[in-house]
C-alpha cells in the first residue's frame, strides 16, 4: 500500500479518525496474519472497544456547534487534544485549514483538528506534502484500515470455502463479533457504502479545496479509496463464500447489481467483480457435502427459493443484460442441483423452471458477457475463487444441462448450413443467427488459457483412455490407475470429443481456440496431443476427406506442405519488384485465421509438453519445422509469418531441436546474412520491416523474429554459425537488432501505442541474455582467423564482447539505454496509466540489467583487454555514466538511475536494479564527491532521492502482511526483490562510510556536507526541519519489537537486513568523524543500545552466521559506547550498561505484557536466583562445535584434482573470507564434462552431471562451514572486545571488587568450559585464548588490590605488603588465620589453573601463538601467590629464630604449595610441552616459556621439574643454544641493529639459567652441562663499545626505544656475569670446580675485563658492570684456585695464568683508591638532590653500585690475606704502612684535587682507614634516611602534598597532576618502599665494609706492629731470608718481577712504623671506636648477626697500646 506509516500511532498525537483504526488493523494483523498469540486477548478488547466504529461503518463524527466555537478561540484559549495533557494554542492557519476538512469530509471540528495535528507529526513520513495534505491521506486511511480489518476478520470466520488455520477460540470468537454485524445491517451499508464512494466524486471535491498534491499525492488517495471499495466488495464476497447471505440480504445484493454498469473496456470493475461472486455463491451445491446442504438457506429458510425466483424472473431489464444473465444461470443450475437432491418435491414448481431460466441466460448471452466481462477483467486470475467460481459453473452446465448442451450443438449446424446454402445461392447470411455454441467454446479457451496459481483446472475435461505415467498428477482423480473416472469428468471429457466430430466451419476457430485453452498445463497438453493424434489416425472412420477429421495433426501438416507447395510455385523471381504485393492465389481470410488458431494450438502443446514438442519435429511425414521455414520464405501476410515464427520458437525450447534450428535459419537466410552478388536486391525479415511493416506501421513479424532469437539463445548457442559461407558467428543477428530494430525503435511510427514498448522489450530482452551469458574469456581479445572460400578472414567476436564494446563506449546504443532511462523515469512520474506502460516498464528493467552485467564483467573485460593486443578503447562504465545528458545538458544520468528508487513501491524490479547499480558504482571514491555532488544539486531532486532510498529501506511496511507461505508466486517473488532492494542499499551506506568525506552514505544518513562532519547535531525527523533519513529508517528496522519479549522483529524475520543494519551502526559510531553526532543521538532520542542489549543473545537457528554477525556489531558498538562514556564521565550511562550486561540479578519483565499476572508468585521469588549473567548468556549462544561436512567420494572425477580446481577457485567475498565460487566451479567442471569425447562419454553424462551436483553441494556445504566459522569467530572477536572493555576502560568503582572477581571467574570457567568440550573448533582458540589472557591478568589484579588498607597490627608496627601494580594489599598478620587467599576462594582459583593447564594441554603441538597467551595468563596467575614486596624495617629480627620456624603458613605459601601440587599433578605430558616451547619457535612464545619455567622452578621445592629439565637434555639445549645466540648477538652490537628480538630472548634465556642457578642442584647440573665454559667460549663479550665520552652519569642522551650500542652490550654482559656470581655462590660442594671455570671465563675475556676494571667512565651501566665484575672476581680469582685446575699446567702457562690473576688483583686493589673516596666520585655525593624522576632512582643505583664494589673489593683482600696467610706470622701485606693518605684527605687541603694513585703503586693503610671513617658517616646518614621513610610510609596520608607529588614524580615524570589523590598515594608508597629497601641493603653493605675493613687494620698493625722486622735493624742474613719468602708469595700474584711491589712491602723502616702507629692512634681515636661501636648497638644486634666490630676495636686498640720500645 502507498501509504506506509512506520510510527505506531500510540506515540503521536492520534487523530480519532486515523490513529484508533490503525491499532485495529495493527491488532488484526498480528493476531491472524501473523499469528502472535499475545495479540489475541488485544483483538478481543479492541473488537469490543471498536464495535460501534464497525456497526456504524464510515461514519463520521458529525459537526458541532460548541466544538465550531471551541476551535474558533483555539488560537487564544486553546483548546484540550484527546490523549495530550493540558490545553494547546492553535496558530490560525491550523484552524482554518481545520474549517476546509470539516467542511470536505463533513467531520466534526475538533476530529479535523486532530487529523491536521496528526498530519503534521507524519510529515517526515511524506516529503513534499503540507499537513494537509497528509491529513487528506490519513483520513482515507483510517477508512481503509477499517474496511480492511472487516474483511479480514469476515474471512476469519468459520465457514465452508476455507479456513485460516487459527486457533478455535480465535474462530469462534471472530464468528460471534461477526454475526452480531451482520444482524446490525451490515450488508445493506456496505452496499450503499460501495455505491456511493466515488473516487471522481471524492476528487472534484478535494479538487475544489486544493486538497489534491502532485502526482504522486493524487495516486495514493484514489489508491486508498479503491482500496476502501475493493475490501468492502470483498468482505460481502468472503461472507458469502463462507455462509450463504440470507433472503433480504441476497435480495439487497440482486437489487445493487441491477444498477452495474461496466468500465470504458467492456469489463467489471473489481468491485462489482466481488459482489457477482457473492451473488453468484447462491448456487454452490452440487459439491457440497451432504450435510451441509441441508444448511443452506436455499433449504431453510422459508420463502428464498420462492423470493428469489420471482425477483429473478422478473422480466424489467437490468442495466447490463450480461449480468442479469449470469445471476440467472448460477440460479437455474442452483435449481437444476436442488432437484436432484432427496425430498424437494415441495418445490418442485421451482425446480421444473430451471430450463426456462436458463434459457433465459442464454438468450442474454451470457457466455459472451462471462467472456467480455468477466475473464477479462484485470482482478480476473488475482484470485483463485473467481477462476474456481467460473469454472463451476461451466462444468456445472455441461453436466447438469446436457440436454441443454445439445441443443445449443443442434442450432449450430443448423445456421451453420444456412450459411452455407445463402453463400451458395450469393445471398448475404441470415442477420438473426444466435452464436451461443461459439461464445462457450471461445469462454472455455479465454479461461484456461492463463493458470496463475497453477490449478490446472481443465484436466477435468480430459478423461484418460490409458493411465498416465507420471506420477505427480494434479488432477483430482488421475493419478489412480484403474479407477473409474467420476461421471461428470466423463461427461466433460465426451463434450470436448463429440464437439470435435463433424465440425461445422463457423465452429472450427471456436473449436480450436477452446482446446488451446484447455491445453494449458503440463499434463492437459499432453491429453490434447494425444486427442489429435488419434483423430487423423486411419482408424476413424474416414468422414472428411483424406486428412481424418480437420481437427488432427495429419489433416493439419498436410494443409501446411499442400500451402507451401502451392505458394512455392508462386515464389517470383528475385529481380521482380512485385515481390511484396501479394500473387493472386494466395491464402484467404479465412483460411489464414484458421491457420493462425491451428498455430497457436501448436504452439501451447509443444511449450506445455516437451514429449510433443520432440515426437512432432521428429515425425517423418509432418517435418513441421523445414514445412513452417518453407512457408517463411512464401510470400504470406506478416500475421502468419509472425505466428509461424512463434511456432518456431516455441519447437527451438528444447536444446536439441534448437541447435538444427539455428542452421536451418541459416541456410534458409530469413535473416539475409550472406550478399550475393549478383542479387540487386535485398531480401528476409529486414526488408518486410522497413518496407511493409513500417508502411502498416504494426511490426508482429519483428516481434516473433525477436522472440524466436531469445528463445534460441536460451537453448542452445552455436559459435560457428554460417560458416562456410561467411565469417562464422552471430554478428549479422546482433547487428538487425541492434542497428534496425533497436537503435530505430523511437523513430518508427505504431498504429497501436503499446506496440513501440513491446518492440523494445522484446529486442532488449535478447541482449539481456546475449550478456548475462557471456563471460570474458581471453580468446575473444585476440583475433580468429578463418579460411572462406581460398583467403582468411577474421571470424565475429561473440555477441556478449560486441555488447560490452558497445556498452563501454559512448555510442549510440549506451546513449538510447541511458534515454530509455530517462524517459521510464518520467513517464513513471505521471502515475498515469498509459498504453504499454508494463512493456515500458520491462523494458526500463532490461536497460537496468544490462548497465549492472556491464558493471560487473567490466573489470575482467578491461584487464583482458590490456593483456591483449586489439586496438580497441574502452571505458569504464561509471564514467561514462557521469557524462553529460545531450537532452538535458546536464551530468544526471546517474540521478535518473537513481530516481527509480522513489517508485520502489510500485516497482520494486526497477529500484532492485537501480540499487544494485548504485551499489556498484559506489566502490570508487572520485565518483562518490561527484554523485554528492549531483545529488544534492537540486533541492527537490535531492528530497525526491532522499525519499526515494527511506521509502526502499521501510518497505517492509508495505507489505503488510502478505504471509509468505501462502501468497502466490509473485508476491513471494516481490518480497524477496524488495528484500534484495535494502541490502543493496545497505550495502552502497557501508561501502560508502569507508571513503573519505563527503560520500553518499554522509548524504542519505543526514550528515552536514557543507560543514565538517563532526558538526552534525542528528533530530528525529521533522525537529528542526530535519527530514526523514536513511539513519531513521535502518534504527526503525531494528527498533520494531523491542519493546516486546521477543526482541527486534527483523532480527528473526530478515537475519541479514538486521545484520547489515547494526553494521552500518557500528561503522557510523567507530569512524572518528561520525562517531560524536551518531552516539549522541543513539544515546539521547533513541536509547538506542540499551534497548537492543536486552534482548541479547539472540537466537535462530536457522541463520545462524547472520546472527552471530548481529550480535557482533551490536557488542561492538556497546564497547565504543561503554569506551566513550567512560572517558566522558558520563557514569550513569556506563553503569546502566553495566548492570544490563553483567547483574545475576533479574531485570524487570516487560511493561505492557501480561507476564506478571501469569506467574504464580512463589514462583517470581525462585526467579530472583536463577538469572544468568547477560555476557554469559551471550557466550553461551556461541556454539563453539562446527559440524564439517561429509568428505567427497567420487567415482569419476579424481579426487585430488577436484580438491585442486576447488582451491583455485577461491576468491575473497564481501566481508573478506575466502570462499569457492561456486558458479565458476561450475563452469570449469561442465566444461569438463564438454570436452569428453566418445559415445562412453554420452552415455555417462547424466552419471557425471549428477557428480558435479554432489561437488557442487559439497562446495556450498564448505562454504557455509567456512563462513560460519568467521562469524563465530568475529562474535567472540567481539564478545571478548566487550569484556576487554569492560574490564579495563570502565571506571573500577563501578563494579565492587567481590564482583568483579566473581564475574571474571564465572567468564573464566565458562569460557573453558566451551573451549575444552570435545567437539569445540580448533579455530577459536587464538581468541578464546586471548580472552582468557586478558580476564588471568584482570583476575590477579583484582584478588591483589583485594585489601587495600594496611593492616596494623601490634603497637605501632605496621606491616606493608606492596606489589606492581599500582595498589596495596597486606599479607595477614601471622596471628589472623584467613579462610581462603581471595574473595572467591582458593577452590575456585584452583579450578581456574587447572583449566588453564587443560587448555595448554588441548593445544598438543601446534597453536604455539595460542599457548603464548596461555603462558602469560599463567604467569599472570601464579603472580596471585607471589609475595608482593615488602618494606625491609629492620624489625623482623624481633623475633627468635624459635617464633619464626614455629609460625603458620601463611596464605601465599599455602596457595603457592596447593599450586605447584596442581602443576606437578600434570606430569611429564606438561613439563614436555613448556620445555619443548622454551628452547624453540616463536620468540615471544619462547620468552613466556622461560618465565613461566623460572616460575616453576623457583617455587617447586621437590624440584621435579628441574630433574626433568636436566634428565630430558632440556637443560643441556638450551645451554648448548647459548653458542648460537652468540652470532646473532654480535650482529646486534651495530650501530643500527636488526632486530632486538634476539636480545630479548637471550635475556631470558639468561634469566632462567639464573634461576635454575639459584639452587644448589640447579647449579651443579649446569655447571655438569658447560653452561660456564660455554659462555667463556662466546665471543660477543668480547665487542666491548667504546664509551661515549659525554655521557657522563648517562644523562644527556634522550632516551630512545632502541638502547645505545653499550647498553645493548651491558644487557648482554651483565646477564651472563651474574649467571657466574650466582653459581659461585650456590655451588658449595663443587664450588672449586665452579671457581676454576669462572677463572677460565674471565680470562678468555681478559681484555673486556681489564677495560671494565680501568672504569674509565662512571655511569650507572658502567658501575653496575664493576660492582658484578669485582663480586666475581673476589671469589674466583685466589691464588688457591690455581692448584685446583684440572688442567694440565706446564710451567709457562702456569706462569701465564698466575700473571692474569695478578693483574686482575692490582686492578681491584687500584678501583679502592678511587672508589674509596677519591673528590671526583665523591662530588656524585653533593650534587644536588632535588633531580626529577628516572634520575633519581639512577642516584640511589649508582650509590649502591659504589659501596657494592667498595665491599667486593674489601672481600677480595680478605680472601686473599686469609687464603696465603695460614699463620700471623707470615701474612700478606696488602697495603703499605702509611696512613699518609687519610691525613692528607681529611687535612687542610680537602679542595685540591689529588692525584689519583696510580695503578701500580701499591696503596697505603690510609684507605683502609679513609673507607672505614667514611662508611661509618655514611651508615648513620643512611640509618636516619631509612627512619624517615619508614615514619613517612606509616603515615602516607599525612604527608603534604608537595612531598606526596615530589614521591610520584620520581616513579612517574610525567602527568603527576592528572591521577587521582588515591592513586598519588599508591605511588607515594611504591617509592617509598623502594627507599627503605635500598637504604636497607646499604646499611648492611657499610656495616660488611666496616668490618672487613676493621680486619684488615687489624691483620695489618699486627704484623706491622708485632712481626714485622724492619730493614734497617736486622742483619742481612735474616733480611735475606724474608726477603726470599715474600718473592716467593709476592711472585705467585705479580708477572711483572721489575715491579717496585715488594719495595714498598718489604723495604719498610723502622720510621715508617713509628710513623704508623702514631698516625693510627690519631685516626683511630676515641669518637670513631664510639661510633663503631654504636653501629653494632643500633644495627648488627638487629640484624641477629652478632658482628665482630667490637671485639676487632678492641684488639686494635690493644695493638696501638703496645710500645714498639
Amino acid at each position: 500500500m502507498a501509504v506506509s506509516l512506520a510510527i505506531e500511532a500510540a506515540l503521536s498525537p492520534s487523530a480519532s479518525l486515523w490513529g484508533p483504526y490503525k491499532d485495529i488493523w495493527q491488532t488484526v494483523g498480528s493476531a491472524l496474519w501473523r499469528r502472535q498469540p499475545e495479540a489475541v486477548h488485544l483483538l478481543d478488547m479492541i473488537l469490543k472497544k471498536h464495535k460501534p466504529d464497525f456497526i456504524s461503518l464510515f461514519r463520521n463524527p458529525p459537526k458541532n456547534v460548541q466544538q465550531h466555537e471551541k476551535v474558533q478561540k483555539a488560537s487564544t484559549e486553546g483548546v484540550a487534544i484527546q490523549g495530550q495533557q493540558g490545553t494547546r494554542l492553535l496558530p490560525e492557519q491550523l484552524i482554518k485549514e481545520a474549517f476546509i476538512l470539516s467542511d470536505l469530509f463533513d467531520i466534526g471540528e475538533l476530529a479535523a483538528v486532530e487529523l491536521l495535528l496528526a498530519g503534521e507529526h507524519q510529515q517526515p513520513h511524506f516529503p513534499g506534502l503540507t499537513r494537509g495534505l497528509v491529513a487528506v491521506l490519513l483520513y482515507w486511511d483510517g477508512k481503509r484500515c477499517i474496511a480492511n480489518s472487516l474483511k479480514v476478520l469476515i474471512q476469519s470466520r468459520r465457514g465452508k470455502t476455507w479456513t485460516l488455520e487459527l486457533s478455535p477460540e480465535l474462530v469462534s470468537m471472530i464468528t460471534r463479533f461477526t454475526d452480531e454485524l451482520m444482524e446490525q445491517g451490515l450488508t445493506y451499508k456496505v452496499l450503499t457504502l460501495v455505491s456511493q464512494i466515488d473516487v471522481n466524486n471524492e476528487f472534484e471535491k478535494l479538487q475544489r479545496e486544493r486538497g489534491l498534491g502532485r502526482e504522486k499525492h493524487r495516486k495514493e488517495v484514489s489508491d486508498l479509496i479503491k482500496e476502501c471499495r475493493q475490501s468492502l466488495a470483498e468482505s460481502l464476497f468472503a461472507w458469502a463464500c463462507q455462509s450463504p447471505l440470507g433472503k433480504d440480504d441476497t435480495l439487497l445484493l440482486i437489487g445493487h447489481l441491477e444498477r452495474v454498469t461496466v468500465e470504458a473496456n467492456g469489463s467489471l470493475d473489481s468491485v462489482n467483480l466481488a459482489l457477482l461472486y457473492g451473488a453468484s455463491f447462491i448456487e454452490q451445491s452440487t459439491e457440497e457435502r451432504d450435510d451441509m446442504i441441508h444448511q443452506l438457506p436455499l433449504l431453510t429458510e422459508r420463502q428464498y427459493i420462492a423470493t428469489i425466483h420471482s425477483r429473478l424472473q422478473d422480466s424489467q431489464p437490468w442495466k447490463l443484460p450480461g449480468l442479469q444473465a449470469t445471476v440467472r444461470l448460477a440460479w437455474a443450475l442452483a435449481l437444476r442441483g436442488i432437484s436432484q437432491l432427496p425430498d424437494v418435491t415441495a418445490l418442485a414448481e421451482f425446480t421444473e423452471a430451471d430450463e426456462a431460466m436458463a434459457e433465459l441466460a442464454i438468450a442474454d448471452n451470457v457466455f459472451l458477457f462471462l467472456t467480455e466481462s468477466v475473464v477479462v477483467s484485470d482482478n480476473f486470475y488475482q484470485e483463485e475463487f473467481y477462476i474456481r467460481r467460473i469454472h463451476n459453473l461451466i462444468t456445472d452446465f455441461l453436466a447438469l444441462m446436457p440436454m441443454k448442451v445439445k441443443q445449443l450443438r443442434n442450432r449450430a449446424d443448423e445456421d451453420a448450413r444456412m450459411i452455407h446454402m445463402s453463400m451458395q445461392m450469393g445471398n448475404e447470411p441470415p442477420i438473426s443467427l444466435r452464436r451461443d455454441l461459439e461464445h462457450l467454446m471461445l469462454l472455455i479457451g479465454e479461461l484456461y488459457k492463463k493458470n496463475p496459481f497453477h490449478l490446472e483446472l481443465a484436466l477435468e475435461y480430459w478423461c484418460p483412455s490409458e493411465p498416465l505415467q507420471t506420477p505427480t498428477i494434479m488432477g483430482s482423480y488421475l493419478g489412480v490407475a484403474h479407477q473409474r473416472p467420476p461421471q461428470r469428468q466423463v461427461v466433460l471429457s465426451k463434450f470436448v470429443r463429440q464437439m470435435g466430430d463433424l465440425l461445422p466451419p463457423t465452429i472450427y476457430i471456436p473449436y480450436l481456440k477452446m482446446l488451446q485453452g484447455l491445453a494449458s498445463g503440463p499434463q492437459c497438453a499432453h491429453y490434447c496431443f494425444s486427442l489429435l493424434k488419434v483423430n487423423g489416425s486411419s482408424h476413424v472412420e474416414n468422414i472428411q476427406g483424406a486428412g481424418g477429421s480437420p481437427v488432427s495433426w495429419e489433416h493439419f501438416f498436410h494443409s501446411l506442405m499442400l500451402y507451401h507447395e502451392h505458394l512455392r510455385k508462386d515464389l517470383p523471381s528475385a529481380d521482380s519488384v512485385q515481390y511484396r504485393h501479394l500473387p493472386s492465389r494466395g491464402i484467404t481470410q479465412k483460411e489464414q485465421d484458421g491457420l493462425i488458431a491451428f498455430l497457436q494450438l501448436t504452439s501451447t502443446i509443444i511449450t506445455w509438453s516437451e514429449n510433443a514438442r520432440l515426437a512432432l519435429c521428429e515425425h517423418p511425414q509432418w517435418t513441421p519445422v523445414v514445412v513452417i521455414l518453407g512457408l517463411l520464405q512464401c510470400s504470406i501476410p506478416p500475421v502468419l509469418k509472425a505466428e509461424l515464427l512463434k511456432t518456431l520458437a516455441a519447437f527451438g525450447k528444447s536444446p536439441e531441436i534448437a541447435a538444427s534450428l539455428w542452421q536451418s535459419l541459416e541456410y534458409t537466410q530469413i535473416l539475409q546474412t550472406v550478399r550475393v552478388p549478383s542479387q540487386r536486391q535485398a531480401i528476409g525479415i529486414e526488408v518486410e520491416l522497413n518496407e511493409i511493416e513500417s508502411r502498416g506501421e504494426e511490426y508482429p513479424l519483428t516481434r516473433a523474429f525477436c522472440q524466436l532469437i531469445s528463445t534460441l539463445v536460451e537453448s542452445s548457442f552455436p559459435s560457428n554459425l554460417g560458416a562456410g559461407l561467411r565469417p562464422p558467428g552471430f554478428d549479422p543477428y546482433l547487428q538487425f537488432l541492434r542497428d534496425s530494430v533497436f537503435l530505430r525503435f523511437r523513430t518508427r511510427a505504431y498504429r497501436r501505442a503499446a506496440e513501440k514498448w513491446e518492440v523494445a522489450e522484446v529486442v532488449l530482452e535478447v541482449f539481456y541474455k546475449l550478456l548475462r551469458d557471456y563471460e570474458p574469456q581471453l580468446e575473444d581479445f585476440v583475433d580468429q582467423f578463418v579460411e572462406l572460400q581460398g583467403e582468411e578472414i577474421i571470424a565475429y567476436k561473440p555477441p556478449g564482447f560486441s555488447l560490452m564494446y558497445h556498452l563501454l563506449n559512448e555510442s549510440p546504443m549506451l546513449e538510447l539505454v541511458l534515454s530509455l532511462l530517462e524517459e521510464g523515469v518520467k513517464q513513471l512520474d505521471t502515475y498515469a496509466p498509459f498504453p504499454g506502460k508494463k512493456r515500458l516498464e520491462k523494458a526500463v528493467q532490461h536497460c537496468l540489467a544490462l548497465l549492472n552485467l556491464t558493471l560487473q564483467k567490466e573489470n575482467l573485460f578491461m584487464d583482458l583487454l590490456r593483456e591483449s593486443q586489439l586496438a580497441l578503447i574502452v571505458s569504464p562504465l561509471e564514467q561514462l555514466l557521469q557524462g553529460i545528458n545531450p537532452r538535458t545538458k546536464k551530468a544526471d544520468n546517474v540521478v535518473n538511475i537513481a530516481r527509480y528508487l522513489y517508485h520502489g513501491n510500485t516497482n520494486p524490479e526497477l529500484a532492485f536494479e537501480s540499487a544494485k547499480i548504485l551499489c556498484c558504482i559506489s566502490c570508487n571514491s572520485n565518483i562518490q564527491i561527484k554523485l554528492v555532488g549531483d545529488f544534492t544539486h537540486d533541492q527537490s531532486v535531492s528530497q525526491k532521492l532522499m525519499a526515494g532510498f527511506v521509502e526502499c529501506l521501510d518497505s517492509e511496511d508495505t507489505e503488510e502482511f502478505v504471509r509468505l507461505e501462502e501468497g502466490s508466486e509473485v508476491e513471494k517473488n516481490l518480497a524477496i526483490i524488495r528484500h534484495e532492494t535494502r541490502i543493496h542499499i545497505l550495502n552502497l551506506l557501508i561501502t560508502s562510510l569507508e571513503r573519505n568525506p563527503p560520500n553518499l552514505a554522509l548524504y542519505l544518513l543526514g550528515f552536514e556536507l557543507k560543514k565538517p562532519v563532526s558538526t552534525t547535531n542528528l533530530q528525529d525527523p521533522g525537529v528542526l526541519g530535519c527530514p526523514r533519513t536513511c539513519l531513521h529508517a535502518i534504527l526503525n528496522i531494528l527498533e520494531k519489537g523491542t519493546g516486546r519479549r521477543t526482541g527486534p522483529v527483523a532480527v528473526r524475520e530478515s537475519p541479514q537486513l538486521a545484520e547489515l543494519c547494526y553494521q552500518v551502526i557500528y561503522q557510523l559510531c567507530a569512524c572518528s568523524d561520525t562517531s560524536g553526532p551518531t552516539m549522541r543521538y543513539l544515546r539521547t532520542s533513541q536509547d538506542f543500545l540499551f534497548s537492543q542489549l536486552q534482548h541479547l543473545p539472540f537466537s535462530n537457528k536457522e541463520y545462524e552466521i547472520s546472527m552471530l554477525n548481529q550480535m557482533s556489531w551490536l557488542m561492538k558498538t556497546a564497547s565504543i559506547e561503554l569506551r566513550v562514556t567512560s572517558l566522558n564521565r558520563q557514569r550513569s550511562h556506563t553503569q546502566r550498561l553495566l548492570h544490563l550486561l553483567l547483574d545475576d540479578m533479574p531485570v524487570k519483565p516487560y511493561s505492557g505484557e501480561y507476564a506478571g499476572g501469569l506467574l504464580d508468585p512463589k514462583f517470581n521469588y525462585f526467579l530472583l536466583f536463577l538469572v544468568r549473567r547477560k555476557i554469559l548468556s551471550i557466550l553461551d549462544s556461541i556454539d563453539f562445535s562446527q559440524e564439517i561436512p561429509e568428505p567427497l567420494q567420487l567415482d569419476f572425477f579424481d579426487q585430488a584434482q577436484i580438491e585442486q580446481v576447488i582451491a583455485n577457485c577461491e576468491h575473497k567475498n564481501l566481508r573478506g573470507q575466502t570462499v569457492c565460487n561456486v558458479k565458476l566451479l561450475h563452469r570449469v567442471l561442465v566444461a569438463e564434462v564438454n570436452a569428453l569425447q566418445g559415445m562412453a562419454a554420452i552415455g555417462q553424462r547424466p552419471l557425471l552431471m549428477e557428480e558435479i551436483s554432489t561437488i557442487l553441494q559439497y562446495v556450498v556445504e564448505r562454504n557455509k562451514l567456512l563462513q560460519c566459522l568467521h562469524a563465530k569467530r568475529h562474535a567472540l572477536e567481539s564478545w571478548r572486545q566487550l569484556v576487554e572493555i569492560i574490564l579495563t576502560a570502565c571506571p573500577q568503582d563501578l563494579i565492587q571488587a567481590e564482583d568483579r572477581q566473581l564475574i571474571i571467574r564465572d567468564i573464566l570457567q565458562d569460557v573453558h568450559d566451551k573451549i575444552l568440550d570435545d567437539e569445540a573448533a580448533q579455530e577459536l582458540m587464538p581468541v578464546v585464548a586471548g580472552a582468557v589472557f586478558t580476564l588471568t591478568a584482570h583476575l590477579s589484579q583484582a584478588v591483589r588490590t583485594e585489601q587495600k588498607q594496611p593492616l596494623v597490627l601490634g603497637p605501632g608496627e605496621t606491616h606493608y605488603a606492596f606489589m606492581l601494580d599500582s595498589s596495596f594489599t597486606s599479607p595477614p598478620a601471622a596471628e589472623s588465620p584467613l579462610v581462603g587467599f581471595a574473595s572467591i576462594g582458593d577452590s575456585s582459583l584452583h579450578i581456574i589453573l587447572k583449566k588453564l593447564l587443560d587448555f595448554i594441554l588441548k593445544t598438543g603441538g601446534g597453536f604455539q601463538r595460542v599457548r603464548t597467551h596461555l603462558y602469560g595468563s599463567l604467569l599472570y596467575y601464579l603472580q596471585i601467590a607471589q609475595r608482593p614486596d615488602e618494606p625491609d624495617t629492620l624489625e623482623a629480627a624481633k623475633k627468635t629464630m624459635w617464633e619464626r620456624l614455629t609460625a603458620p603458613e601463611d596464605v601465599f605459601s599455602k596457595l603457592q604449595r596447593e599450586n605447584i601440587a596442581i602443576i606437578e599433578s600434570y606430569g611429564a605430558a606438561l613439563m614436555e610441552v613448556v620445555c619443548r616451547d622454551a628452547c624453540d619457535g616463536h620468540e615471544i612464545g619462547r620468552m613466556l616459556a622461560l618465565a613461566l619455567l623460572d616460575r616453576i622452578v623457583s617455587v617447586d621445592k621437590q624440584q621435579q621439574w628441574l630433574l626433568y629439565l636436566s634428565n630430558s637434555g632440556y637443560l643441556k639445549v638450551l645451554v648448548d643454544s647459548l653458542v648460537e645466540d652468540d652470532r646473532t648477538l654480535q650482529s646486534l652490537l651495530t650501530p643500527q641493529p636488526p632486530l632486538l628480538k634476539a636480545l630479548y630472548t637471550y635475556e631470558s634465556k639468561m634469566a632462567f639459567l639464573t634461576r635454575v642457578a639459584k639452587i644448589q642442584q640447579g647449579a651443579l647440573e649446569l655447571l655438569r652441562s658447560g653452561v660456564i665454559v660455554r659462555l667463556a667460549q662466546c665471543q660477543v663479550y668480547d665487542m666491548r663499545p667504546e664509551m661515549d665520552p659525554q655521557g657522563l652519569f648517562g644523562m644527556r642522551d634522550p632516551p630512545v626505544f632502541i638502547p645505545t650500542p653499550v647498553d645493548r652490550y651491558r644487557q648482554i654482559l651483565l646477564p651472563a656475569l651474574q649467571l657466574c656470581q650466582v653459581i659461585l655462590t650456590s655451588s658449595m660442594a663443587q664450588h672449586l670446580q665452579a671457581a676454576g671455570q669462572v677463572l677460565q671465563f674471565l680470562i678468555s675475556h681478559s681484555d673486556t675485563i681489564q677495560a671494565i676494571l680501568r672504569c674509565q667512565d662512571v655511569s650507572a651501566g658502567s658501575l653496575q658492570e664493576l660492582a658484578l665484575l669485582t663480586g666475581i672476581i673476589s671469589k674466583a680469582a685466589l691464588p688457591g684456585i690455581l692448584s685446583e685446575l684440572d688442567v694440565d699446567v706446564n710451567e709457562g702457562s702456569l706462569m701465564e695464568l698466575q700473571g692474569h690473576i695478578g693483574r686482575f688483583q692490582r686492578q681491584c686493589l687500584g678501583l679502592l683508591s678511587r672508589f674509596g673516596g677519591s673528590d671526583r666520585l665523591r662530588q656524585f655525593k653533593f650534587q644536588d638532590d632535588n633531580v626529577e624522576g628516572d634520575r633519581v632512582s639512577k642516584k640511589d643505583e649508582i650509590e649502591l653500585a659504589m659501596q657494592q664494589i667498595c665491599a667486593n673489593v674489601m672481600e677480595y683482600c680478605q680472601s686473599l690475606m686469609l687464603q696465603s696467610s695460614p699463620t700471623f706470622q707470615h701474612g700478606v701485606c696488602l697495603f703499605t704502612p702509611s696512613l699518609s693518605e687519610t691525613v692528607n684527605r681529611d687535612g687542610p687541603r680537602q679542595d685540591t684535587q689529588a692525584p689519583v694513585v696510580p695503578c701500580w703503586r701499591v696503596p697505603g693503610l690510609g684507605i683502609v682507614v679513609y673507607l672505614l671513617k667514611q662508611s661509618a658517616n655514611d651508615f648513620f646518614s643512611y640509618y636516619d634516611s631509612h627512619r624517615r621513610s619508614v615514619n613517612k610510609l606509616q603515615n602516607v596520608e599525612q604527608l603534604p602534598p608537595d612531598e606526596i607529588k615530589e614521591l610520584c614524580q620520581s616513579v612517574m615524570p610525567a602527568g603527576v597532576d592528572k591521577i587521582s589523590t588515591a592513586q598519588k598515594y599508591v605511588l607515594a608508597r611504591r617509592r617509598l618502599v623502594k627507599l627503605i629497601n635500598n637504604r636497607a641493603k646499604l646499611l648492611s653493605l657499610c656495616s660488611f665494609i666496616i668490618e672487613t675493613c676493621l680486619f684488615i687494620l687489624w691483620r695489618h698493625l699486627e704484623y706491622y706492629l708485632l712481626h714485622c722486622t724492619p730493614t734497617d735493624s736486622q742483619d742481612s742474613l735474616f733480611a735475606s731470608k724474608t726477603l726470599f719468602k715474600s718473592r716467593r708469595l709476592q711472585d705467585s700474584f705479580a708477572s711483572e718481577t721489575n715491579l717496585d711491589f715488594r719495595s714498598g712491602l718489604t723495604i719498610v723502616s723502622q720510621h715508617d712504623i713509628d710513623q704508623l702507629q702514631a698516625d693510627a692512634i690519631n685516626a683511630f681515636g676515641e669518637s670513631l671506636q664510639k661510633k663503631l661501636l654504636d653501629i653494632e648497638g643500633l644495627y648488627s644486634k638487629v640484624r641477629s648477626r652478632y658482628s665482630f666490630i667490637q671485639a676487632l676495636v678492641r684488639r686494635i686498640r690493644g695493638l696501638l697500646r703496645i710500645s714498639r720500645n
